[in-house]
């Protein structure tokens, strides 16, 4: 009993870094600030996150089953493996939206591959949408080895400086990644501010 104690506190010292930071899939990731600076409608909007699945997904799939059905674990909202934290470098990703918010709203819309990056900003990790009209950028934080946080906003047109999260509540971002392939991630966004009830944005390296 006491070597399977003294196995298991060496393991979760392995996992921690200095101030109790936490190394994911070999990534430094900050420990979990991120409920300390949540909005509260960020917090409600995570708290929600399976609501969120459950109502766009089948508006999404009568839109286009086909679409959804060949994408495999990208829209399997259980499906989550180890290692979240996406390393860091160039990734291609595409954006889709699923369930429209309102009447008339398109309930499933595919984008086609931009250019991302997971990067540093100090001791965070970032992630950075390049190009395209909306460009989700924001900091990533720690929450378990299979789903890290993601707190942003959202850049629009030709505006090149990113908003800080929290400076405006329409724009804000909430949501998480995880990594649903051998190197294939997800960047889940519920209840968006504009036009859809969930944003999935794929990612793989570049």
């Amino acid at each position: 009993m006491r070597i399977a104690a003294a196995a298991l506190i060496a393991l979760a010292f392995t996992a921690c870094t200095k101030e109790g930071n936490l190394k994911l899939g070999g990534e430094e990731v900050i420990e979990t600030r991120w409920r300390m600076i949540t909005t509260d409608q960020d917090r409600e909007r995570l708290r929600n996150w399976r609501k969120a699945w459950v109502e766009a997904l089948p508006k999404a799939r009568a839109a286009d089953a086909a679409a959804i059905a060949a994408e495999g674990a990208l829209f399997e909202h259980d499906q989550a493996l180890g290692r979240a934290m996406p390393p860091a470098g160039d990734y291609k990703c595409r954006a889709f939206k699923l369930g429209g918010q309102r009447e008339g709203m398109r309930d499933f819309t595919a984008y086609p591959w931009f250019n991302c990056r997971i990067g540093r900003e100090g001791e965070m990790p970032t992630f950075v949408k390049l190009d395209g009209s909306q460009r989700p950028t924001g900091k990533i934080y720690a929450e378990t080895d299979a789903r890290v946080i993601f707190l942003g906003a959202l850049e629009l047109g030709d505006e090149t400086i990113a908003l800080d999260y929290g400076r405006d509540v329409k724009r804000d971002l909430a949501g998480y990644i995880e990594r649903v392939g051998t190197t294939r991630w997800r960047l889940v966004l519920p209840w968006p501010t504009f036009e859809s009830q969930l944003d999935v944005i794929e990612l793989v390296p570049a």
